[in-house]
């Protein structure tokens, strides 16, 4: 690691005030990511700031109007084994624990879990060019080892997939995420936070330097009974998803009124098609329409030498989410098994 100095605000606005003076500076709070990018020598922060003990960030707090605000210091631990959490947005539980290992999920945050970079084997690789490391060097898993990475939404400067499983469960049920910087506070849609790499594959988010995350905001729309996240990975234990699928619905009178999507393990944010969930929107669930939204939502994805399986992997992934969704059969974090 190199040499970097260390920061303990104790509120909220220090916090601010020390990442906006500090063009260096980097947030921590669990350091799950963080800690192992400074290993590798992908990120050489001159100062660390730890936010992990700022007071009003370690709450899951259910509001009158239905809505529930999770703190950006919450373990995923804790967010996935919190009543409110479990037993209103069963969806975001059941991502929380298709991640990791119980050990990395006691410490990691749900501030960090938004935040946490790529596992891109060449973004971690120092010696080698990156993009997303260092702008302008090229983007070898093009041509390189590319099996797990992006088929839609990719650019000529990266392929790399956005890991996080809990952020494909946020963006299907349109959360907001709750920043603070020297302007105040905002609101950002999950749809709005994470960014495809363009141009400028080294910005993962649309979070500006000098802000920090303070929350996320879940709506009052829970999809309680059916839900599905179905991942799909190398192993059944530990392991990044080469394609996984966060679906709800809420289905009255056997008519689907409300629909939502999200791909993870494919592209280089969660991927969501809006006009894809009102294809099902208004109908009885029905095997052949959930193949024509699986195909909506992979129109022009394109796969590379070691990847392509990946498009027929995610259109069979879709499908099987959607009918497990529908039938209120959603996949166990437990047993893996796909039933």
């Amino acid at each position: 690691m190199n040499p970097f100095s260390y920061a303990r605000p104790s509120s909220v606005a220090e916090a601010v005030r020390e990442v906006a003076t500090n063009p260096a500076a980097k947030v921590i709070a669990g350091g799950t990511n963080l800690v192992d990018l400074m290993k590798y020598h992908v990120e050489r922060p001159a100062r660390l700031v730890d936010v992990s003990r700022l007071p009003g960030l370690k709450q899951v707090e259910a509001r009158p109007d239905g809505t529930v605000r999770i703190g950006a210091l919450v373990t995923n631990t804790d967010a996935a084994y919190h009543p409110t959490v479990r037993e209103g947005w069963p969806l975001l539980s059941s991502a929380l624990l298709a991640g990791a290992t119980a050990q990395l999920r006691n410490a990691a945050t749900i501030g960090g879990n938004l935040l946490q970079r790529t596992r891109c084997y060449y973004f971690y690789d120092a010696q080698m060019p990156c993009n997303k490391r260092e702008p302008g060097t090229g983007c070898p898993a093009i041509s390189g080892v590319n099996r797990v990475h992006a088929i839609l939404g990719h650019s000529e400067r990266c392929i790399a997939t956005h890991p996080s499983d809990m952020c494909v469960a946020l963006a299907a049920l349109e959360a907001v995420v709750h920043v603070a910087g020297p302007g105040g506070e905002r609101r950002i849609p999950m749809a709005e936070f994470h960014r495809l790499p363009g141009h400028e594959p080294e910005r993962d988010t649309n979070l500006a330097r000098d802000e920090i995350v303070l929350a996320v905001e879940l709506p009052a729309h829970r999809f309680g009974l059916h839900h599905t996240y179905l991942k799909l990975r190398d192993r059944l234990s530990y392991a990044f998803a080469l394609v996984s699928v966060a679906a709800a619905m809420e289905i009255e009178d056997g008519t689907i009124r409300r629909a939502r999507i999200a791909l993870g393990g494919v592209a280089h944010k969660p991927w969501r098609v809006e006009a894809a969930e009102r294809m099902i929107e208004g109908i009885r669930p029905d095997p052949r329409r959930f193949d024509e939204v699986a195909e909506y939502l992979l129109e022009g994805a394109r796969g590379f030498q070691h990847n392509a399986f990946k498009i027929d992997l995610a259109r069979r992934a879709i499908h099987r989410a959607l009918a497990q969704a529908a039938a209120g059969t959603p996949q166990s974090q437990t047993d893996k098994r796909i039933a």
